[in-house]
Formats: C-alpha cells, sequence, structure tokens
C-alpha cells in the first residue's frame, strides 16, 4: 500500500466508526424516549383509575344512607374496590399477563358499580340529592378519562412497539433490554352487539 492510501482508509474507519456510533446512540435515545413516552402514558391510566377509586367511598357512603338494607351490594362494591387497589403494575417490566390481571380487577369494580347503578335506580329520592348528582357526575367523567387514557397509552405502546420490532431497531432492542410492551384489549365479549330482548 502507498502512503496516499493509508490516510483515506484510516479516515475511512473513523468515519464509518462514528456512523455506527451514531446510528447506536440515535437509535438508543429514541428508544428511551419512546418507551419514557409508554411510562407516562400508564401513569395517567393509573392516575384516572386511583381517581375513581377515591370517588367509590363517598359514592357508597351516599348510597349507603338510602339503602342500607342494600348491603349485598355495598359490600360488593367495596370488596371489588379493595381487589382493585391490590393490582399494581410496574410499567417498565409490565407482562400481558399482568395487564391483564390488572384490567380483570378493573372490570370487577367496573361490574360492581354497575349493579350499585341499578340499585340506584329503585330510589329516585337518592338520585335527586346534589351529593348523589355530583359524584355520579365526577365517576362518569372519571370512566370517560379512564377510556381516553387507556387509548393514549394504546397509542404510545404502538408507536414503541413498532420501533422495539422493526429491523434494525430490534437488534439494538434486543442489545439494550427494550421489550415489546403489552395493550389494553376489548373486554370478552365485545366483539359481540349485546342481545335485547323486550
Amino acid at each position: 500500500m502507498t502512503k496516499n492510501k493509508k490516510p483515506f482508509i484510516l479516515i475511512g474507519i473513523v468515519a464509518l466508526i462514528i456512523l455506527i456510533g451514531g446510528w447506536l446512540m440515535s437509535g438508543y435515545n429514541d428508544m428511551v424516549e419512546l418507551d419514557e413516552n409508554v411510562n407516562r402514558e400508564w401513569s395517567q391510566v393509573e392516575n384516572q383509575y386511583q381517581r375513581r377509586l377515591d370517588l367509590i367511598p363517598n359514592l357508597v357512603n351516599v348510597v349507603k344512607g338510602y339503602a342500607s338494607h342494600e348491603k349485598e351490594t355495598l359490600e360488593g362494591v367495596i370488596e371489588a374496590r379493595a381487589k382493585a387497589t391490590q393490582t399494581t403494575i410496574d410499567p417498565s417490566n409490565m407482562t400481558e399477563e399482568q395487564l391483564a390481571n390488572f384490567q380483570k380487577s378493573q372490570d370487577g369494580l367496573s361490574g360492581a358499580l354497575n349493579r350499585l347503578m341499578v340499585v340506584v335506580e329503585k330510589y329516585p329520592d337518592l338520585k335527586a340529592t346534589d351529593n348523589f348528582k355530583q359524584l355520579q357526575d365526577q365517576l362518569e367523567g372519571t370512566e370517560n378519562r379512564i377510556t381516553l387514557a387507556r387509548k393514549d397509552y394504546n397509542d404510545a405502546a404502538t408507536i414503541y412497539n413498532k420501533e422495539v420490532r422493526s429491523f434494525p431497531n430490534s437488534m439494538l432492542a434486543g442489545i439494550f433490554g427494550f421489550s415489546v410492551r403489552p395493550q389494553f384489549k376489548a373486554q370478552e365479549g365485545a366483539e359481540s352487539a349485546p342481545t335485547v330482548q323486550f
């Protein structure tokens, strides 16, 4: 090799190292940013579920004053709330199974609240109280916020999952320990329209 070619080869090797290093750094930083977005959206899901959990004791107390003999329904709500508070998830290590268990406990609480609202229909005086109306409005708003927070989480997880699974980023993800994040799924039977009989 002549002396004239050695500097070009050295410059080419340095340029290749810089390009590979830049790609590694850029790819890693992109995955970190997307991972943090997923964690942020998950915290919003938890915030909205916590808001619902915080409203439930007040709702139960208001209903208890009017419908004290509906003890079984009230206890069902309290029990479902307790189960929902016991299911927590570390978003950075979340698995499909953990998310399914979380969703199941939250669905159980939703079912208990629905049964409570059916009981409330029997008590027009209760439905007319300002306290109950405010709590019902707050709970309804919270359910809407939960739906939106879950959608935002799923959107962030989809973007992140695409980044982690696409080539050549999938190689970086494997090296740095980034893995696919689970998403909320529709409740079982949601694909079928309910049967209404009169």
